[in-house]
């Protein structure tokens, strides 16, 4: 796929795969390798550098989170193997350090975007930190309000960033269709005129999870994540939200069916409603409702629709066009109204000479 995030008609979908590796980097290297099947367009990772900056010393979580992080010396290894998947980068930074690190970086590797999590939207030293990336800037807003949102936007366009997207949704492990409200999504977008996407976290086992996942496509949103695992059923961080490989690409396949269905925002016909739409073999044609002398004037009660065998060079709406001109030779009935066979002098339209008095 050629589309980039935030200039893309078609779906765009990326493989979240947050903290699922728990510090294993072998485990992250097969994840990344069981992608290549995946006809997505990005792999998204979470980066965290220095905890000290995440969160307190005395947080319960900081010594877990310590075990399952990657540290810096490790990512460039990865991100090449990302590259040699045919992937392209998105990096989720949850500290100043590596976000630092990817702008040093940036230039080295397909990065699409960086991402601040909505635990840290208005966090204005990574905000002010994102303003030297130099691609899409994505803001969590799951579980923000709308000022929340706006203060980050603000931001990072006073500061003349615009290349920014919204990722709307959120992990509940999994996340309850009653609080993913998409409707929220049109909110933002008329708020903000900006790209939105759809983080789907609802439950992997869900018969109807595929469906759920892909109903932002319904709507025009085209960007969707997902979690996916190559171990489905095998309890892992994160593995709440994770669908398996070959889910995802019944996911991506139901959404490439939604895109074509979708269409295109514009009035072109396809070929196919073209032909549909012809004049005479489909649409009726106007056809001599009964015999016409040459030098005959042409009035409506000599008119009729119907269909024909053959295409018809005058549509329904030229009647105008027709009506009190002359016959230039004698017509059939049944036959073809068309400037071959009655004279044609330009009228403006005048509706009113087509009503059907009762």
């Amino acid at each position: 796929m050629n589309d980039t995030i935030n200039n893309t008609q078609n779906p765009y979908f990326i493989l979240e795969t947050a903290f699922h590796h728990e510090g294993n980097i072998e485990f992250l290297e097969s994840l990344i390798e069981s992608f290549k099947d995946i006809n997505a367009n990005a792999i998204k990772f979470h980066l965290l550098f220095d905890l000290n900056d995440y969160m307190v010393a005395n947080h319960p979580a900081l010594e877990v989170l310590r075990k399952i992080s990657i540290p810096q010396d490790k990512w460039q290894e990865i991100l090449e193997k990302t590259v040699n998947s045919g992937k392209e980068i998105i990096l989720l930074c949850n500290d100043i350090e590596s976000m630092k690190w990817v702008n040093s970086i940036q230039d080295k590797f397909p990065i699409s975007a960086i991402e601040i999590h909505s635990t840290g939207l208005n966090d204005i030293f990574l905000l002010n930190e994102a303003l030297n990336f130099k691609k899409t800037i994505i803001i969590g807003v799951g579980g923000s309000t709308f000022d929340e949102v706006q203060y980050a936007v603000n931001f990072l366009k006073d500061n003349n960033k615009t290349d920014i997207l919204l990722m709307h949704g959120f992990q509940n492990y999994p996340t309850n269709y009653s609080d993913i409200n998409l409707k929220r999504m049109l909110l933002l977008k008329e708020a903000f005129g900006l790209p939105l996407g759809y983080a789907d976290h609802t439950d992997p086992t869900d018969t109807r999870n595929e469906i759920i996942s892909v109903l932002p496509i319904v709507s025009g949103f085209n960007i969707i994540e997902k979690h996916v695992t190559n171990v489905p059923g095998e309890k892992r961080t994160d593995a709440q939200a994770a669908v398996s490989v070959e889910q995802m690409k019944g996911i991506i396949s139901l959404a490439q069916d939604i895109s074509k269905v979708n269409g295109v925002n514009n009035y072109e016909l396809s070929d196919a409603e073209k032909k549909y739409g012809n004049t005479g073999p489909m649409k009726k044609a106007m056809v001599a409702r009964l015999p016409i002398k040459k030098g005959e004037k042409i009035t409506l009660d000599k008119i009729a629709f119907k269909r024909t065998e053959v295409s018809s060079p005058l549509l329904q709406k030229d009647l105008h066009k027709v009506i009190d001109n002359i016959a230039k030779e004698d017509i059939a009935q049944d036959e073809i109204l068309s400037f071959g066979n009655i004279s044609y002098e330009f009228k403006k339209d005048d509706f009113g000479q087509f009503f059907i008095k009762k």
